[in-house]
């Protein structure tokens, strides 16, 4: 039990406390998140990401092997999620709803962080691969579930030119095959903005959690759960094992797998009228729970 105390205080109680200091800072301050969001969606992100896969030393094998097993986890969380909401009887609306907060994971504010403390920087630059992927099918598949048809896919791709982190996944992969390197005072420039994300992004994960309510439906509600905290982590590690991925890959892949519900789905969900009051349920329990279930992952995962 000490053990786990020691992962819980050294690896989620930072995290816990300065998304607690967002909370505060929204909660009585009144302080909206919306600017910090967009400097951390256009500026601090994609800074991250750039740096980290262009410093690291990742081989193309290691890039496709993470977007290639990234896919594989995304269409069977997915696929497992329909089967059993339509076992339950769901309707269209509620299967939509529990669709995008099992599929969907926090995988940028709190994913990121936590890999960081847990694993380090070589951990970090997979999970930042796995990031970009799960942001990009969140603003694609996310929206097609969440509008249940109202979108086209089309629209849906159209709305990618808008994420920074794209552009810097892109580039970071130009920069580490051709082995080039920033000039001084750019790259120093950008380790200020990277080192900037984190910090940042925990702060906004507490400003995000203020609007949020507890209400919603008991057995949606029981599988997002089920389906985010623990479901999915032993897929992920299932399938690590089956593909003989490398430890760091392991490492970072299923921690992001584990991770509660993206805060994105509570937008998507208002968007397109799919239960908005039940996914920001969700996101508020998953995150709340989390600490349970991310605790012995971590001791499991070699932290």
């Amino acid at each position: 039990m000490s053990g786990l105390f020691i992962l819980f205080f050294n690896n989620l109680f930072p995290i816990l406390l300065i998304a607690g200091i967002g909370f505060i800072l929204a909660k009585w301050l009144g302080i909206n998140p919306r600017p910090l969001s967009q400097v951390v969606f256009y500026v601090f992100s994609p800074a991250l990401v750039f740096r980290l896969i262009m410093s690291s030393q990742l081989s193309n094998q290691d890039i496709l092997s993470t977007l290639g097993f990234t896919l594989i986890l995304f269409f069977v969380i997915g696929a497992l999620t329909w089967i059993i909401g339509r076992i339950l009887h769901f309707d269209r609306l509620t299967l939509a709803a529990v669709l995008i907060t099992a599929m969907f994971m926090n995988a940028g504010n709190y994913g990121l962080p936590l890999t960081s403390f847990a694993f380090g920087e070589q951990a970090l630059a997979f999970a930042s691969i796995f990031f970009v992927i799960n942001a990009v099918l969140t603003n694609t598949v996310g929206i097609v579930i969440a509008s249940s048809g109202s979108t086209s896919v089309l629209s849906a791709i159209k709305g990618l030119v808008k994420f920074p982190a794209i552009y810097a996944l892109s580039l970071g992969i130009i920069f580490l095959q051709f082995d080039l390197r920033l000039p001084t005072g750019l790259d120093r420039s950008l380790t200020l903005l990277s080192n900037a994300a984190i910090p940042c992004m925990l702060v906004l994960l507490g400003m995000q959690l203020v609007n949020i309510r507890l209400e919603g439906h008991v057995k949606p509600l029981i599988l997002t759960s089920s389906m985010r905290l623990l479901i999915a982590p032993a897929i992920a590690y299932g399938l690590t094992m089956l593909f003989g991925m490398s430890e760091p890959v392991q490492q970072a892949v299923v921690l992001e797998a584990g991770m509660p519900v993206a805060v994105l789905t509570t937008i998507l969900a208002t968007e397109f009228d799919a239960k908005p009051t039940y996914v920001t349920t969700a996101v508020l329990v998953t995150t709340l729970l989390s600490p349970l279930t991310l605790t012995p992952l971590l001791a499991l995962l070699g932290a």
